[in-house]
C-alpha cells in the first residue's frame, strides 16, 4: 500500500516537474531554449493566431451569425436592464418600458431610415417630440437618446454613460418611463443599426408644470480613444478577451526575449532575427488593436 502511494507520489512529481519545463521552454528566455522562448518562435506564433482566430470567429459566428461578430445583438430587454442597472447605483428608481414610448421609439428609427439621417431632429424639420405625440404620449418631460451600430446593450448604455448629455437623460430623476427600439437598414448605403431610447414622464403624473422639458443629448459624431476602448472592452465576448489577454500575454513575452537579444547565438544575431522580440511583440499589439477597433464601430 506504502509503494502504491509512493509510486503515486513521484508520478505526480514527475508530471508537475514536466509542465514546469515545458512552461518554461515556452514562454521564459534560457539557455535551453537559446533566449528564444517556444511561444514566440514561428510555430508558437502559428499556433497562437490560429487559437485567436478559433475563439474570436468561431465565438462570433455563435452569437451573432458573423464570423466578424459585426450583427448587434442588442434587444430592448437587455437595454432596459442595463440602464436600470445604471439607475439603480445611483440609487435612483427604475424606469419601466411604456407601449408608447416605444412604439415612437421605432417610429424615429423607421424615419432616420426612411430620409436618411443620423440626428435628433429630420431634414423636413419633424423633432423627436412630434414622435411622442405620434403614438399618443403626453408628456410633462422627455428626452431622446439615440445610437448606432454597436453590437451588445452593455456598450451601448456605457457609451451613453461616457456622455454627460447622454447620462444626463439615462439617469434623470424625473423620468419614470422609457422606450426602446433596435431597428436595423440601410443608412447613406451601409448596413447599419439604429437605436433610440426615448425617455418620459407623463403630464398627468406632474402637477403645476407650465409647458414640458424636452432634452436631447447631442449627436458625438465619435467618442474618445479612451472611452472607445473601454467601450469596446464592454463590447467583446469572453473569447475576445481572452484572445485579447493571451496576445498581450505573447507580446509580454517577446519583449522579454527581445531583452537577451545579445544572448543569441551568433548567426542568428547576424539575421533580422536579432530583433524578432521586438517584432513580435508589436505584431501582437497589432492585433490587439485590431480586435478593439472590431468591437468598437458604435456612434452616439
Amino acid at each position: 500500500m506504502k509503494k502504491t502511494k509512493r509510486t503515486a507520489t513521484t508520478k505526480i512529481a514527475t508530471a508537475h516537474k514536466k509542465v514546469r519545463h515545458h512552461v518554461k521552454m515556452a514562454v521564459v528566455p534560457h539557455k535551453k531554449n537559446q533566449f528564444r522562448p517556444h511561444l514566440v518562435r514561428a510555430h508558437g506564433v502559428v499556433v497562437m493566431l490560429v487559437i485567436v482566430a478559433t475563439l474570436v470567429f468561431g465565438s462570433n459566428w455563435l452569437t451573432t451569425g458573423s464570423v466578424l461578430g459585426d450583427k448587434a445583438v442588442v434587444t430592448t430587454d437587455a437595454l432596459l436592464q442595463q440602464a436600470n442597472a445604471r439607475r439603480e447605483r445611483q440609487q435612483l428608481p427604475a424606469l419601466y418600458t411604456d407601449p408608447q414610448l416605444s412604439q415612437a421609439a421605432f417610429l424615429k428609427a423607421q424615419d432616420m431610415f426612411t430620409q436618411q439621417y443620423w440626428a435628433h431632429d429630420a431634414p423636413d424639420g419633424t423633432t423627436p417630440w412630434q414622435w411622442f405625440a405620434k403614438a399618443g404620449y403626453n408628456y410633462s418631460y422627455a428626452g431622446e437618446n439615440l445610437a448606432k451600430n454597436f453590437t451588445t446593450a452593455d456598450a451601448t448604455v456605457s457609451a451613453w454613460m461616457a456622455s454627460a448629455k447622454h447620462r444626463d437623460n439615462l439617469l434623470g430623476r424625473e423620468y419614470t418611463d422609457v422606450g426602446f427600439a433596435v431597428v436595423d437598414g440601410k443608412l447613406n448605403g451601409k448596413n447599419t443599426t439604429l437605436i433610440v431610447a426615448l425617455f418620459g414622464r407623463p403630464a398627468s403624473a406632474v402637477a403645476g408644470v407650465s409647458s414640458p422639458v424636452e432634452n436631447t443629448a447631442p449627436i458625438t459624431g465619435g467618442m474618445s480613444i479612451m472611452t472607445q476602448f473601454g467601450v469596446a472592452l464592454q463590447s467583446m465576448t469572453p473569447a475576445a478577451l481572452s484572445s485579447v489577454l493571451l496576445l498581450l500575454t505573447a507580446a509580454i513575452v517577446a519583449l522579454m526575449a527581445h531583452t537577451y537579444r545579445r544572448r543569441l547565438p551568433m548567426a542568428v544575431q547576424r539575421t533580422w532575427q536579432y530583433h524578432h522580440g521586438l517584432f513580435k511583440a508589436v505584431g501582437f499589439m497589432a492585433v490587439v488593436v485590431m480586435l478593439l477597433a472590431l468591437y468598437s464601430g458604435g456612434q452616439i
